[in-house]
């Protein structure tokens, strides 16, 4: 059984046991977290949410990403700005699918 949950503005399609990166989680390292913004569950699509349905997971590290440059340039005007970002990640390892 799959299900595709919603959080940090962006969708992902889970299983039991699959790990991945979500945007930074308040939440410690080997806590449980419920993301009950869950838009369907198998073959059963919901809207907004499907009714009653949640995916729990655990909390496995909380890292930040590889460095993105923004670089802009204007030409023949001298004009350059260098800008770098790392975005803070929380790896977490689904657990368990209800609804």
């Amino acid at each position: 059984m799959f299900a595709v949950i919603k959080t940090g503005g962006k969708q992902y399609k889970v299983a039991k046991d699959d790990v991945i990166n979500v945007e930074k989680l308040e939440a410690d390292e080997g806590t449980s977290v419920t993301f009950d913004d869950v838009l369907m569950v198998g073959d059963r699509v919901g809207t907004p949410t499907v009714a009653g349905a949640s995916v729990s997971a655990t909390v496995e590290r909380t890292f930040r990403d590889k460095k993105v440059i923004v670089f802009k340039k204007q030409r023949r005007q001298n004009h350059r700005r260098k800008k770098g970002h790392r975005q803070t990640l929380t790896r977490v390892r689904i657990t368990d699918i209800t609804g």
